[in-house]
């Protein structure tokens, strides 16, 4: 047997679902039915004593050792088929010796569908049951019964088989498709752990920016502007000090906002942040480049690091199902907006699986969501060959 065909010889190492004690159960029925028709032909030779028996018993006890040999040694590929050789020539020559051995060849057919590949297998089971069908009209006299009962049985011998394997691959799919679920669902699990994370981070950093940190800036304007005012005042050497401590606080506060944004923000800019991200993304198979457009303004840090996660998560979708070989992630700064467009060539898809829920797009559902706690737009167009990916944020004056 070889790749995922069954094999009723041995299934261990499939994957376990609800099917796998039917198929159990047909591999155990195998091995009794091959055992109890090798009896019946034992037992026969037994009480129709001949010349013959003794080789008929010998012939029946190694057809039988044979087949749980290569039953428990779990025969695979090449082997199996040496192993069905060998299993067919003793039936063989025990069918030139005995007309019970027919009954024998029912057992063979199912190996056969099962071991080997069409059309070798059905041309196997047609030589079997002439060869059946022969023997039996040596060892008996010729009849109509004596040739259709093996007929019905490879006929019967393979609709079973043709339907097992149907039920394997089916079987074989579910399997694949379970295991693609349980790492889909691991894979949301930590994504939503991580944006969780992410966001509860960038939530906490906007809040010392705007309170903490603003509140010490304002501190520190407040004590220069009255240090410059009564330059000659007693107090002018306490005011200094405290504006220096008040600047120390400052820097210290920023430092910890710098933790909490994105790393990819790390010591950059947003552009060079977005250009990180396109120089990671790009490969032999896919050119990759990031466009500023419009003269660079401040952005608030939430902003900014809503940008990234955006950029990021839109980029990651099209590496995994765009099929792209050309993709831009395009900044534009206009007096009152910033925009963002992430544009590939890919294989595009269908826009209405983002209101079937998140199952359906789950990346491109967490940037929607992403944009409208900024309250920013979300637009996105697809077709084959081109799909964008827009978002657009509002600016305020004075905003830092």
């Amino acid at each position: 047997m070889d790749g995922e065909r069954p094999n009723l010889v041995m299934l261990g190492g499939m994957h376990r679902s609800p099917l796998t004690p039917v198929f159990a159960g047909l591999q155990l029925g195998l091995h009794v039915l091959v055992v109890a028709l090798t009896g019946v032909v034992f037992l026969r030779a037994i009480v129709d004593e001949s010349t013959l028996t003794p080789y008929i018993v010998s012939l029946s006890v190694i057809f039988a050792a044979v087949y749980l040999f290569g039953v428990f040694k779990r025969l695979r590929g090449n082997a199996a088929r040496w192993w069905l050789a060998a299993l067919t020539l003793v039936w063989i020559v025990l069918m030139g010796l005995s007309a019970e051995a027919a009954y024998l060849v029912f057992g063979l057919f199912f190996l056969y569908i099962h071991l080997l590949r069409r059309p070798w297998s059905l041309i196997a089971v047609v030589v079997a049951t002439a060869i059946s069908v022969t023997g039996t009209g040596l060892h008996r006299e010729w009849s109509l019964g004596g040739a259709i009962g093996p007929m019905i049985g490879a006929a019967v011998a393979v609709a079973i088989g043709l339907g097992y394997q149907a039920l394997y691959r089916e079987a074989a799919e579910r399997g694949r498709l379970i295991d693609e679920l349980m790492n889909t669902r691991e894979e949301l699990a930590a994504t939503s752990r991580d944006a969780g994370k992410f966001a509860e981070r960038e939530r906490l950093a906007a809040e010392i920016h705007d309170t903490v940190a603003q509140g010490l800036s304002s501190i520190q304007m407040l004590l220069h502007a009255a240090e410059r005012a009564d330059p000659d005042s007693p107090a002018v050497r306490q005011i200094s000090l405290a504006r220096e401590a008040a600047a120390d606080s400052l820097a210290e506060t920023r430092q910890l906002i710098a933790e909490l944004t994105p790393a990819v923000l790390d010591g950059q800019s947003l552009a060079e942040a977005l250009g990180r991200i396109c120089d990671r993304a790009a490969s032999a198979r896919l050119e990759a480049h990031a466009v500023i457009e419009g003269e660079a303004v401040a952005l608030p840090m939430p902003l900014e690091a809503t940008l990234v996660r955006i950029a990021q998560g839109a980029v990651a979708n099209v590496l995994r199902h765009a099929q792209a070989t050309r993709m831009a992630v395009t900044l534009t700064y206009s007096e009152d907006t910033v925009s963002l467009d992430i544009v590939d060539n890919g294989i595009g898809f269908d826009v209405a699986a983002l209101d079937r829920g998140p199952a359906e797009s789950f990346g491109l559902n967490a940037i929607r969501r992403r944009v409208q706690l900024q309250g920013g737009t979300f637009d996105i167009e697809s077709e084959p060959g081109h799909t964008a990916v827009t978002v657009t944020f509002p600016l305020q004056d004075g905003e830092e």
